[in-house]
């Protein structure tokens, strides 16, 4: 219990107890919840500034409902215990700074790099906690964006095979024909090929199996603008993956910049906009390749642990064991 994020109710299948009455005495007498010293405002914000150090991540994630909280972590901790340096209900960059600033000058002024997304509240956020941090966007963020907006056009020309395939099929009403739709030479009609290409479009060509490089082919065939989209979303990838230093990067990205201009394409113009505006801490990257994969590893084991306990444990109880399993030495 003061070591692993399970619940009372799976103690009970294997110890053969009441996890009903074992949930009420851990939670009133053997966790020290009532003791804890956080306890009166652990809905609103939780500090633990002894977790500091010179590598932060900030994010944000859903406890219950679609309500949002901003977590600060250490990433050196690698989302074990003395990982969790603050919780904030909300994402008003004014309510985290609020509690941020509680951590004395000295300690924020340490920190030397903090990772985070493209959000403009949680640059402002590490902008004045962390003053003489570098700021490092998640690259995997940059990418998801790209990718979105590959997948954005696929949907586009989805509905497009969709609305055809309903006036083929009224047509052949109207003519008392049976309707068939035309197929590709690997089985796909017009919307299959469109609803199976998703997952190959997230991926590289060297890793689609067989059957994926047939149907890529017939739908970059079928669909130019959606092999320009794809060629300029691995493109982005491949900078990050191949490029070592930050001066080589710069240098591909703004070559990246020149082919998404040549392709015209509105999605891909407003994505490179956004990269603009956020062009050192994008390439910032590649100071120490440090990403925010440690905050997302986080966030996944808070969203497991959430689902383990829907039903069975208030917010602040909850928010309590998360401290305990990620705040406090076991």
């Amino acid at each position: 219990m003061e070591t692993s994020p399970v619940t009372c109710r799976t103690l009970e299948e294997f110890y053969h107890i009441d996890g009903h009455t074992f949930e009420k005495q851990y939670k009133e007498v053997l966790s020290g919840y009532r003791r804890w010293d956080q306890l009166s405002h652990a809905d609103e914000w939780m500090l633990f500034p002894e977790n500091m150090g010179p590598h932060l991540a900030i994010d944000e994630t859903s406890l219950s409902n679609g309500e949002l909280y901003t977590f600060v972590t250490n990433r050196d901790a690698c989302t074990r215990e003395c990982s969790l340096v603050a919780v904030v209900a909300g994402t008003k960059s004014e309510d985290v700074i609020a509690v941020l600033q509680r951590i004395d000058e000295k300690s924020r002024y340490a920190v030397k790099e903090v990772t985070l997304d493209l959000s403009d509240s949680m640059r402002k956020i590490v902008r004045t906690a962390f003053p003489k941090a570098n700021r490092v966007i998640d690259r995997f963020h940059i990418q998801k964006l790209a990718c979105d907006a590959v997948q954005e056009l696929r949907i586009k020309h989805r509905w497009d095979a969709i609305q055809q395939a309903n006036e083929e099929m009224e047509e052949a009403k109207q003519k008392n024909e049976d309707y068939v739709p035309y197929r590709y030479s690997n089985g796909d009609t017009r919307r299959e090929l469109l609803i199976r290409s998703r997952y190959l479009l997230f991926k590289s060509a060297d890793k689609w199996t067989e059957r994926q490089k047939q149907r890529a082919a017939i739908l970059f065939e079928e669909y130019p603008d959606i092999k320009k989209a794809y060629g300029l979303c691995h493109s982005l990838r491949m900078i990050f993956s191949k490029n070592t230093i930050k001066d080589a990067a710069r240098l591909a990205m703004a070559r990246w910049y020149n082919k998404v201009e040549e392709a015209g394409m509105h999605s891909f113009n407003i994505i490179a906009a956004t990269f603009y505006g956020h062009y050192d801490e994008i390439l910032n990257f590649y100071n120490h390749r440090s990403s925010n994969a440690m905050a997302e590893s986080f966030n996944a084991k808070i969203k497991l642990f959430r689902a383990n306990l829907r039903g069975v444990a208030d917010k602040k109880f909850f928010l309590f064991r998360i401290a305990k399993l990620y705040a406090y030495p076991h």
